[in-house]
């Protein structure tokens, strides 16, 4: 675990982040009046994309049950962690499975402040935080091995991260390594802001929110999201917004079509 003086150097809360700005969206207290002020702002110009931030949130919590319980995923690889807040990767497969193993990666210094909130799990089970770049896949598997076993099936977890890798190819590349790595029976799990001439207002919101806050975010249409899961085979319902993805009764009561996209691919 990284120093916490360390850490809090690296915290600037004089410019909006979009882990505290999800946060304050999805009604958590590790944010600043900064992020406030913007995540108010971006509100205004698109009204529901609160919604969205809490659709992704069900989406991860779905996904991890399903592969928990469903498909016996006892492995869970999560990149791109954001900030802990209810039903966690961890809480939600521990739930199902105590023994599961998880290990969490993020290079944000608030996320790596509040990691130890992260590390509580079963005693059966084992939770480890690494503080780690997407982009850094070599360093991720090496680490992510002290706990996991790659030999057998794991769950790539990549919800809302890619987004931060503005060249399509890199993005692609990135994905691409980390399931290399992974045995057959592994599964990618992966959430996208999309744009879609449908839904302008998002594109509006999106473009405020890279002239005023960090990091830059990039969307991509649904049709490129779906492009990260070449090579695997699509669980149904395919790639949608994430509220469609295999809906629950609280789900069925929020809007349908939300600009986050996401869906479940298996290694074969």
């Amino acid at each position: 675990m990284t120093d916490d003086t360390g850490i809090q150097a690296r915290i600037d809360t004089t410019r909006p982040h979009t882990a505290r700005i999800w946060n304050y969206w999805t009604g958590g207290k590790d944010n600043y009046p900064v992020d406030q002020a913007v995540g108010d702002q971006i509100r205004e110009l698109h009204p529901g994309i609160g919604e969205y931030a809490l659709a992704d949130r069900r989406f991860l919590g779905r996904a991890v049950r399903h592969l928990a319980a469903d498909v016996g995923i006892r492995q869970f690889l999560d990149i791109g962690t954001g900030l802990p807040s209810a039903d966690n990767t961890h809480e939600v497969a521990q739930r199902v499975s105590p023994d599961a193993r998880i290990v969490y990666v993020d290079n944000d210094p608030l996320v790596l402040v509040h990691a130890r909130a992260l590390l509580t799990g079963t005693p059966e089970g084992r939770t480890d935080y690494l503080d780690a770049d997407l982009r850094d896949t070599d360093t991720i598997l090496e680490r992510a091995a002290d706990t996991l076993d790659f030999s057998e099936p794991v769950a790539l977890m990549l919800l809302g991260v890619v987004i931060f890798v503005e060249d399509d190819a890199e993005s692609y590349a990135v994905v691409r390594r980390l399931m290399e790595a992974l045995p057959a029976g592994s599964h990618l799990v992966l959430s996208h802001t999309i744009t879609s001439p449908a839904m302008p207002d998002v594109d509006e919101a999106v473009a405020f929110w890279n002239e005023n806050g960090t990091p830059r975010l990039t969307q991509r249409t649904p049709a490129q999201v779906a492009r990260y899961f070449d090579g695997l085979e699509l669980l149904e319902p395919g790639v949608v917004s994430c509220n469609r993805w295999r809906p629950d009764e609280q789900d069925l009561r929020a809007p349908a079509e939300v600009a986050m996209y996401g869906g479940v691919g298996r290694k074969a």
